[in-house]
């Protein structure tokens, strides 16, 4: 047990030492810290049901289900054709979702809480449900800063609140690295703002990409943030 720890505490000293050169990371939330799979059919049951009852959907169900664990609602409903009706009962219904149920983070999560620079937590989604989440995981105290950009109630974007964060803050944009798992969400809007990305691909879903910096294990993180 001792030489466990031990090693461990090595492991720590070079995540803290190796990253003083980035004053800043910005980490997504939903498949990045935690995985939305692992409560998406309990989370989202009622939504499911919804809209295979509706008879609407363009695609197989199943396809439909995953887009919906990895994009938000309203891009998987104009995706699919779903009609203004199913899109708006699906937004009413989530608007109001909440999850009360203790979430377990990435076991390699906790390699992030020893990085001493500023973490910034920057997710898409309904205001209720991402907040619930935020509570279920306990992590709101490993922030400096949590945005919820909720498409139904405003028009700001991951890329706005980047930008935002990056002025009021004074940083440097090579200063600062965005951490997530889409890349046509904020690993997008950072490169746009001209910040460093990283995307986290827990479930190596991008291994033949070989233009984008990319992780799998948050201990890989230390070589991007030196």
């Amino acid at each position: 047990m001792q030489k466990l720890i031990f090693i461990l505490n090595i492991e720590e000293e070079k995540l803290i030492k190796r990253c003083m050169k980035k004053k800043a990371i910005i980490l997504d939330l939903d498949n990045t810290i935690y995985s939305v799979p692992s409560i998406g059919n309990k989370l989202f049951a009622s939504l499911f049901l919804m809209i295979e009852e509706s008879g609407e959907h363009t695609a197989e169900i199943a396809a439909i289900k995953d887009e919906i664990m990895r994009k938000p609602f309203q891009l998987v409903a104009a995706q699919h054709q779903f009609s203004e009706v199913l899109t708006k009962k699906g937004v009413d219904l989530l608007l109001n979702l909440t999850y009360e149920v203790p979430i377990e983070p990435f076991s390699d999560y906790f390699f992030t809480k020893q990085l001493t620079c500023d973490k910034f937590l920057v997710t898409t989604g309904f205001l209720k449900l991402q907040q619930s989440k935020i509570k279920g995981m306990g992590i709101e105290q490993d922030f400096k800063e949590i945005h919820i950009v909720d498409p139904a109630t405003s028009h700001k974007t991951k890329k706005d609140v980047f930008a935002e964060i990056i002025y009021r803050n004074a940083y440097q944009l090579a200063e600062v690295i965005v951490v997530g798992d889409d890349l046509y969400s904020e690993i997008k809007a950072a490169k746009e703002l001209g910040i460093d990305t990283v995307l986290y691909d827990k479930f190596n879903l991008h291994e033949g990409n070989s233009s984008q910096r990319r992780i799998t294990d948050f201990k890989e993180l230390i070589e991007f943030v030196n």
